[in-house]
């Protein structure tokens, strides 16, 4: 025991409780962006917007947060039809606008009118009314 603590004084030990203690908020407050995802029926969705759902998901989700401001390449998509005009473009925020941008794209996104079907863009619309 007199040689661990010869070349480990007990104090020692106390110099790393800080960094401990950081490296642990870290583990715990990383772990706050990762929410649970909620099933179409616990979202309430209809059949309509469950599909607009999956589109979302295949099309979207890698650019664009469902469930938040916060963007990842564009902007997070929460509340989009809650305000009156469109956060990044300033346009109105209508079916109209947000169908020409999903068709053509923008600056920095694609367009999807080539690969979504008008029915599909409607599903997708109609969940996004639910963001």
């Amino acid at each position: 025991m007199r040689a661990i603590g010869k070349f480990y004084p007990r104090h020692a030990f106390w110099r790393f409780i800080p960094a401990v203690a950081i490296l642990l908020m870290l583990a715990i407050f990383a772990g706050c962006e990762v929410e649970r995802r909620k099933s179409d029926t616990e979202l309430g969705l209809t059949p309509q917007q469950a599909t607009g759902r999956k589109i979302y998901d295949n099309y979207c989700d890698r650019c664009h947060r469902p469930y938040s401001t916060r963007g990842k390449k564009g902007p997070g998509l929460k509340g989009i039809f809650k305000s009156k005009y469109l956060p990044q473009t300033g346009l109105p925020a209508n079916d109209e606008r947000v169908t020409d941008i999903i068709r053509n794209g923008r600056p920095d996104m694609p367009g999807y009118g080539q690969v979504l079907s008008s029915q599909d863009i409607q599903d997708l619309l109609d969940y996004l009314h639910t963001l």
